[in-house]
């Protein structure tokens, strides 16, 4: 198997819908894990689990003041990931568009 190491991360850490959901929630501004876990009806454990995962693939970060832990989307970009679905895209495109134009030879 093809192991393509940081995007398997960063896929693996958007593959689930409360972990882009935390992302998106963070997009609009900071929040503590209290917030999010509010806002997505979910135990302090729980959220503690996603934002885990989203801090290993550097998609977030947090830092503790007092007693609070405020989260902020973190400095990864995204652009090897993106650079990877265009070319993968641009792949799937050129086989649709043979896939095309075989059939169009075919009904001649």
């Amino acid at each position: 198997m093809v192991q393509y190491g940081d995007l398997d991360t960063a896929f693996g850490a958007v593959s689930d819908p409360t972990r882009r959901g935390i992302l998106e929630r963070l997009g609009h501004g900071d929040a503590s894990i209290s917030e999010l876990a509010e806002s997505f009806d979910m135990t302090l454990t729980g959220v503690k689990k996603h934002f885990g995962v989203l801090e290993y693939a550097r998609l977030v970060t947090t830092n503790k003041v007092g007693r609070v832990r405020p989260c902020r989307l973190g400095s990864r970009r995204l652009e090897n990931e993106a650079a990877w679905i265009e070319r993968f895209q641009r792949m799937m495109d050129d086989r649709f568009n043979r896939l095309e134009a075989l059939l169009e030879r075919t009904k001649e």
